[in-house]
């Protein structure tokens, strides 16, 4: 695994020095002229995404040891099949568009997960922990309730482990780990934007951030459904196993201990780095053609260190027992590096809105329930974060509203002064914060659809069948569990909310 992950990297690398090398033998003036190339792509140069996600959903269904070997020669494959024809069409401007997905999307998001994953991971939680429906409920809560502090990544990879260790001789397990990354993974960190990268974008654009304490509501709505269902459902599988279990000797009763607690002030840098990119606007250092913010180049410098000194800090032992593995993480850097380059055109064709192949999906939204399942829908399959920021543009501009207005109004509502814009002006705003409201939950909430949907669920399920617990394909999770439970309480939402 080490090996591949070297020449992966490496090939990546390969990549952005001849890019970077062809950019700089281009007109620039050419590349100017192009760079909004969204009104130009058709919905075909989309094919090698739905290809990597074809990939993952069949491959470990009727080929898991082909899949299990060279899954990441799989994601270069069709990565390599979109970048070259690409290049070969739209030249410096493709370049600069790989280059700046790599650098301003894909690398601050592994070393993000990287952080939390390899922080988390030094804390483990030991102690005899019944895996009854209680238990296992707490859990589910204590998860959603800090997820939007800690990130859904933190949230998830601190409490996995305890929750797979609670019912290590617990029958059925998978409806734990659906459920988890429903709740856990996904709708928890929907109260901040530490929560979850799209909430973290409204932010860095003019959100305030307690402002996402306005999707309360819908949360608490959505998690009391959830958790209610989860306690019925994990009751029935426990009874049913203990009605089957033999006698056993009584075993030792081991006190609640969490070790790893130096951990915490690590995980607190991370948290200071991320709120520090988005307070503090600094300018732009250029990376190879592309102009990266210096807050984001010292917030992933931050996020490295915080990760190396956990490494450094925590005893071997602490990670031995908490089983610790590179596996998952290794997992989605692989596949999030493929998908993160052959989602381009389609991002770019969100981006051009009515000037773009998707244009008509974009008419269509009109009412914040609209809002809500094309935001949701999309975000289940695409990165979430820029589908967040489509269609908050997309908002503003049916409102006939800027960025700075928005910023203003939304400052001053909650001192009820937003009147002093005008009374249509203040109707738009009022507007505005409804459907952002059904924005930002699509965004969120919906991400528990598919595994793809939000990184921490890949990272869960990798983790969970390192465990040894069978998980269910790309499709069975998606017809099993997120249509069947997530969907109908979507449509209630939409009910009572938008």
């Amino acid at each position: 695994m080490k090996n591949k992950f070297s020449v992966y990297l490496l090939l990546i690398l390969l990549l952005l020095i001849a890019s970077s090398a062809v950019a700089r033998a281009q007109d620039p003036t050419v590349a100017q002229e192009n760079r909004e190339i969204g009104s130009s792509l058709g919905l075909w140069t989309g094919l090698p995404f739905l290809g990597i996600l074809l990939s993952i959903a069949l491959f470990p269904l009727f080929a898991p040891h082909f899949w299990h070997r060279w899954y990441p020669l799989v994601a270069l494959a069709w990565a390599v099949l979109f970048a070259v024809p690409f290049i070969h069409a739209y030249d410096s401007v493709a370049i600069e568009k790989i280059l700046e997905v790599y650098f301003t999307d894909y690398f601050p998001f592994i070393i993000l997960l990287w952080a939390l994953f390899t922080i988390s991971g030094g804390i483990l939680v030991r102690g005899t922990l019944a895996g009854n429906p209680i238990v296992n409920s707490l859990l589910l809560l204590i998860g959603t309730g800090i997820a939007s502090w800690i990130g859904t990544t933190g949230a998830s990879m601190l409490l996995i482990r305890p929750l797979i260790r609670t019912n290590a001789k617990r029958r059925n397990k998978t409806h734990l780990i659906v459920f988890f990354i429903f709740l856990v993974s996904n709708i928890g960190g929907s109260l901040s934007p530490l929560g979850d990268p799209p909430l973290f974008l409204g932010f860095i654009h003019g959100v305030p951030f307690f402002w996402t304490f306005n999707l309360l509501p819908e949360m608490a709505f959505l998690s009391l459904i959830l958790l209610v269902l989860f306690f019925c459902l994990d009751s029935y599988f426990y009874l049913r196993e203990r009605r089957k279990e033999l006698p056993t000797v009584e075993e030792t009763h081991v006190p609640l201990q969490i070790v790893g607690l130096n951990n915490l002030k690590f995980l607190g840098g991370v948290i200071a780095g991320v709120l520090l990119s988005g307070i503090w606007h600094g300018p732009s250092i250029n990376v190879l053609g592309v102009g990266v913010p210096l807050q984001n180049i010292a917030r992933d410098v931050i996020l490295l260190a915080m990760g190396a000194q956990s490494l450094r800090r925590t005893p071997r032992e602490i990670r031995r027992e908490n089983q610790f593995t590179w596996g998952p993480i290794a997992e989605v850097g692989f596949l999030f590096a493929g998908i993160f380059m052959t989602i381009i055109p389609v991002i770019e064709i969100l981006k051009a809105g009515e000037h773009g192949a998707l244009a008509g999906l974009i008419r269509l939204a009109n009412e914040p329930a609209h809002y809500f399942w094309l935001t949701g829908f999309l975000s289940s399959f695409l990165d979430n974060a820029p589908t967040y920021l489509t269609f908050f543009n997309t908002a503003l501009g049916s409102l006939s509203l800027d960025e700075p207005t928005m910023r203003t109004a939304m400052r001053l509502a909650h001192e009820a002064r937003v009147e002093q814009f005008g009374p249509e002006v203040a109707a738009h705003i009022d507007s505005f914060m409804e459907i952002l409201k059904a924005i930002a939950c699509g965004a969120v909430f919906m991400g528990a659809n598919t595994y793809i949907g939000n990184a921490p669920n890949f990272m869960v399920k990798s983790i969970a069948e390192e465990s040894g617990i069978r998980m269910p394909t790309f499709i069975s999770y998606i017809t099993h569990w997120s249509l069947p439970i997530l969907i109908p309480a979507f449509v209630l939402m939409t009910i009572f909310f938008f």
